[in-house]
């Protein structure tokens, strides 16, 4: 959809807003609609001021929306949908007011525009009559008006008659700063007890659930998306438990991101739900490509799930279909997703990345000139007068025209001479040929630097007298031959000398390989060959030659017969071949034709030479890597194939991959290479070829599997952490770039300052990022320097700015007891108790640990000191544990210490003198003494519990009884009740109970309750402190108070005093009473405010006091650095 922008708009004044639809990726046209506010439907609103027009091209499926608005200020939103898809802008509009002089100018250009429009017979009209002189009326000064003041006291039913009174046009604005300005109370929800939350997140394909819990249990609710209601289906499900209602989506997609409200009768509550898509992550990388000009090239990478959208880069620029043209196109299948460049150029060489969410991969694309490749080649013709000349030779590009030259002139075409081009066959053809057409012809491809050359011989027939006596003779043509009359032939072609001879009487013709003679018939075969024949004349002829430097090779590729044997010579009337079926390494020596009559005796002597291509390069291997390059070694060939190596072609691919990719094309003739472009942190392998003018070998086996990486930054933040006599500990955080080879481990190095010489310190990698030199010279001034190591190499060190002396810190003793330990631990009978308090003192202070002041000597309690710590462990706490523990660290004549307070606590015995003391009506009164055994723990409570003679079941009457008596009520008529008592501390209830020794017996008669007279008791009495002031220590700066509780009658007169000192109004201090209990608030206490404090409470009978300790002691910052 082409995006609405936001605009301003002058009262009065028509707007039209368009909105352009592309729906091309849609079978259907798509629902639209226009919307104001958040759910202001406007198609209900059209009208004279708003009006709506929809145009609908079905060829591009493009949509436009005009939509006509007399403004109103506010914000607007069109939204398209089509069944699961939707997609919607927002814009707002913002109405400014008209100046005076707008307004008063607009009816005299309404009536200007009229009369511009009206007919031509209308004629001229002059309203100069019209006019009359006014007289300038003085306006006497007015009251200035507060409008807003009239509007607050104002009914909203005259709203737009005060605005219209007062000259405001925007009603919408008014009505806004109205609201804000009176203060309205926000409405409670009466049918909501719990509302849906202001938002939802839920990630793509998961399931999300709305719940609102409602007053009425019976109350039926609406849910609605956008606006509109959701019928129950399988994506959405409706569910109803008591007075909570669930909204289930199942599978969300983006088309769920949207707005939903539940409706119960006129109450709603709104949310939003806001759906994320999984990250899409690429499961097959791109590979290289490396290509020639024209040919087209794809780039293929599959992600983890179908219908992903991804993003296509050329050097860091953007490929998508606007941009593409018809260069590149865009395939997807399922998961894989392709980039095709149809006829690539030298233009599209580059780095080609593709994006998702989720990753990236990139690869590196290539592209060479193509060269054209010679599939056969014009041979040399001798022809007879008359006879017709075909030159004929293929190339491998159809497309490929060229000229024929002759003698370095070109041949133009006539009657007698035609060129054709056919496919990829060129020919020149001359028709009667005269000996002027002798020459040198030559074939030049257009736009290659490439040419055929052939020679045309004219034969003149001569006839000759012979004698009857003639010598033998051998007609070897050695023009353009090497030293020792050598041929060349290529290991598996086939090898014909065809060799003329003349002579009368006809020779005897004898062929010989080495010293030894064989005589063979012509259908046999051998490695050494003696033939003896007679012929007349004797030529040598080779089918298919072609020269190769200054060697002639044989390149005829037919099948040989088996019945004819591998090697044998075949014999005509004046010609004698040897053939060579599939020539062989072994076939290759010297063979001698030796040809006698009895005129004389002729020989010639031959070196055939069987060459072939080498074998492939040895021992590839990776000898270092940079960021993205490697150095490639290799060992030539084994064997060359007879021809000198001319150089080498090199391959390179991604491990897993299985496409090769070539990195040269011209030969390179060294055995180091160089690769570069490579992507760091990706596995490669290379492959090498070895070239000689036979042709290219095999490839070699593929290198080990290397990975291009670069060695990692400079650690970062090396500093001392600590000094002795003859060591210094070092820290330092890693490297800030680290590259794929990761961090093997560090070297840390030392030297004097002032010296260069540096001394490597470990003999291994360091792992961690801390080490401590040890061996240092005491008193010396030492630099230190810290390198992080890889497969790649070593990193740039890092270096102290500043040396650092050698020499121990003396640091005074120091005790940093943990915060829960300040307070006094309790721990039950059989608990591990494992205590750590660390402290600080160089040199190492003396560890000393007491036990109620006396030097601990106990088996059961273990103590480990180290350089930094001390800790306390018993492995089973038992009571004889509990008390008083002190850690003493002493450095020469300075020592700290601390105390820690141990409790070893258990579950309490039973009560003990239980008894009914009373009993009356369906009531019975018990009494009993604390247990002997309280656990070592304050008794804090008991639970009281019944049972009658009848049932004998155990029923509890007071779960947490305080005192040590209590009255069972609500006893039943005519049973026999007995008692029980568990006793209870901080550990949980006694496991025993204390059975009382006799029973209570309601009986059924003397239902009437005589009382005993009523006697007075007298209530006044002296005052008694119930609960005493208890020791505190308190923590500076917080607030602190301090509590005990009083009884007496008349109520006493209570005093507090600080050090005998009494407290007046002083605002620091807050003291309260709450029947009896007495307490006396510092705020933020200080350590001045550390002492004594004393309680006194005196009345007509006497007196009693109380008092306590308070230690303030100071924060922690305070406590690290007094």
């Amino acid at each position: 959809m082409a995006r609405c922008v936001s605009i301003s708009s002058p009262a009065g004044k028509d707007v039209t807003f368009v909105a352009k639809v592309d729906s091309s990726n849609l079978t259907r046209k798509p629902t639209m609609k226009w919307l104001k506010g958040k759910w202001l439907d406007l198609a209900s609103k059209a009208g004279k001021h708003l009006k709506f027009k929809e145009a609908y091209d079905r060829n591009t499926k493009v949509c436009l929306l005009h939509t006509d608005v007399w403004p109103h200020a506010g914000g607007y939103r069109c939204e398209v949908t089509s069944k699961d898809k939707c997609d919607s802008c927002t814009f707002d509009v913002s109405v400014e007011a008209l100046q005076p002089a707008d307004v008063y100018w607009r009816v005299p250009h309404i009536v200007l525009v009229t009369l511009l429009n009206a007919d031509e017979d209308a004629g001229e009209l002059d309203f100069s009559a019209l006019l009359k002189k006014r007289e300038k009326k003085q306006e006497e000064p007015k009251e200035e008006v507060d409008v807003w003041e009239i509007l607050k006291a104002a009914k909203p039913c005259d709203y737009e008659k005060i605005a219209f009174q007062y000259g405001i046009t925007d009603l919408r604005g008014m009505l806004k700063r109205l609201k804000k300005m009176k203060k309205v109370e926000p409405k409670k929800s009466d049918a909501f007890i719990r509302k849906l939350d202001s938002a939802y997140s839920v990630d793509k394909g998961k399931r999300i659930q709305l719940s609102v819990e409602l007053t009425d249990a019976n109350a039926q609710v609406k849910w609605l998306k956008n606006g509109q209601e959701i019928k129950p289906s399988a994506k959405y499900v409706f569910e109803s438990v008591g007075n909570k209602r669930t909204l289930t989506i199942n599978k969300c997609n983006l088309s769920d991101d949207a707005a939903y409200e539940c409706v119960v009768g006129e109450d709603k509550s709104f949310t939003e739900v806001f759906v994320k898509e999984p990250p899409i992550t690429i499961t097959k990388l791109l590979d290289d490509v490396h290509t020639v000009v024209g040919e087209r090239v794809e780039f293929e990478v599959e992600v983890s799930e179908e219908g992903a959208n991804v993003i296509w880069m050329k050097d860091g620029v953007e490929i998508n279909r606007d941009t593409a043209g018809s260069k590149y196109r865009f395939k997807k299948d399922g998961k894989r997703h392709i980039l095709i460049i149809n006829e690539a150029t030298k233009e599209d060489i580059g780095m080609y990345q593709v994006f998702t969410n989720g990753g990236e991969s990139k690869a590196e694309l290539e592209v060479e000139d193509k060269e054209l490749e010679v599939l056969q080649s014009i041979a040399d013709l001798t022809v007879k007068a008359a006879e017709q000349a075909v030159f004929k030779c293929e190339v491998s590009d159809e497309k490929v025209t060229g000229k024929w030259f002759k003698d370095g002139v070109e041949v133009k075409a006539s009657d007698r001479i035609k060129m054709l081009h056919i496919g990829r066959v060129h020919k020149l053809t001359i028709d009667d040929v005269k000996p002027s057409d002798a020459g040198d012809y030559t074939f030049v491809p257009d736009g290659y630097a490439l040419s055929l050359s052939a020679k045309l011989n004219f034969l003149e027939i001569k006839i000759d007298y012979v004698p009857r006596q003639d010598p033998p003779k051998i007609h070897l043509d050695t023009s353009g031959a090497g030293s020792k009359n050598t041929i060349t032939v290529v290991a598996g072609n086939k090898l014909r000398l065809d060799v003329e001879i003349t002579g009368e009487p006809a020779p005897t013709v004898c062929w010989m390989k080495g010293e030894q003679v064989r005589i063979l018939s012509s259908n046999t075969t051998s490695d050494t060959l003696h033939l003896c024949t007679s012929v007349s004349r004797m030529k040598l002829q080779l089918n298919h030659l072609s020269l190769w430097r200054p060697l002639f090779c044989l390149l005829v590729r037919q099948e040989v017969s088996n019945d004819e044997g591998r090697v044998r010579v075949e014999t005509k009337k004046t010609v004698s071949s040897f053939v060579i079926e599939g020539a062989e390494k072994d076939d290759e020596g010297f063979y001698s034709i030796t040809v006698t009559n009895p005129a004389g005796e002729d020989k010639a002597k031959l070196f055939i030479k069987v060459v072939d291509v080498p074998n492939p390069p040895e021992n590839i291997k990776c000898m270092s890597v940079g960021e993205d390059s490697a150095m490639i070694q290799w060992d030539a060939p084994s064997f060359d194939g007879g021809v000198p190596i001319k150089g080498y072609l090199m391959e390179r691919k991604k491990t897993g991959s299985a496409r090769w990719t070539k990195l040269n094309f011209d030969v390179y003739e060294s055995t180091t290479y160089e690769a570069k472009k490579m992507i760091e942190g990706v596995l490669y392998e290379m492959r090498v070829f070895a070239v000689n003018d036979i042709g290219i070998s095999q490839p070699s086996a593929s290198s080990k599997p290397f990975m291009p990486i670069a060695p990692t930054s400079e650690p970062t933040r090396l500093m001392v952490d600590d000094v002795t006599d003859t060591t210094c500990a070092l820290k330092w955080r890693p490297p800030e770039k680290i590259g794929a080879g990761g961090i093997d481990g560090y070297i840390i190095e030392y030297c004097k300052e002032g010296s260069d010489q540096w001394v490597q310190a470990n003999e291994d990698l360091v792992s961690k990022n801390i080490y401590r030199v040890k061996g240092l010279p005491a008193g010396e001034k030492m630099l230190f320097r810290v390198t992080a190591v890889n497969i790649a190499g070593r990193s740039p060190p890092a270096t102290l700015t500043q040396a650092v002396t050698i020499r121990e810190i003396v640091e005074n003793p120091k005790i940093r007891l943990p915060r829960q330990l300040r307070t006094k631990l309790i721990k039950t009978v059989g608990e591990k108790i494992n205590l750590v308090i660390p402290f600080q003192g160089k040199p190492r202070p003396i560890v000393t640990w007491f036990k109620d002041g006396a030097p601990l000597d106990d088996n059961t309690v273990g103590t480990r000191t180290s350089d930094v710590d001390s800790i306390l462990f018993i492995r089973t706490a038992e009571r004889r544990h509990s008390g008083k523990y002190t850690l003493s660290v002493q450095i020469e004549n300075m020592m700290d210490s601390a105390d820690i307070f141990i409790q070893v606590v258990e579950k309490p015995g039973p009560p003990i003198a239980i008894h009914v003391t009373d009993v009356w009506g369906f009531n019975a009164a018990l009494e009993w003494k604390p247990p002997k055994d309280d656990g070592n723990s304050e008794i804090i409570g008991y639970m009281v519990q019944k049972s009658d003679k009848k049932t004998k079941e155990w029923f509890t009457v007071y779960e947490h009884n305080r005192r040590p008596s209590c009255t069972v009520s609500d006893l039943v008529m005519g049973n026999e009740y007995s008692f029980r008592v568990f006793s209870l501390n901080i550990c949980g209830f006694s496991d025993d109970p204390g059975f009382s020794k006799n029973t209570a017996v309601i009986c059924k008669t003397g239902l009437q309750y005589n009382p005993a007279p009523f006697k007075e008791q007298d209530m006044c009495r002296s005052p008694k402190f119930t609960a005493p002031l208890v020791d505190r220590s308190v923590i500076a700066g917080y607030t602190a108070a301090i509590s005990c509780a009083v009884r007496g009658f008349p109520k006493p007169k209570i005093t507090w005093m600080k050090n005998n000192m009494i407290i007046g109004e002083d605002p620091k201090f807050l003291m309260q009473n709450n029947q009896g209990v007495l307490t006396l608030n510092i705020r933020k206490p200080s350590k001045f405010d550390g002492g004594r404090y004393s309680c006194r409470a005196v009345n007509d009978l006497g007196q009693d006091e109380v008092e306590c300790k308070l230690e303030v002691r100071g924060t922690q910052f305070e406590i690290l650095f007094p």
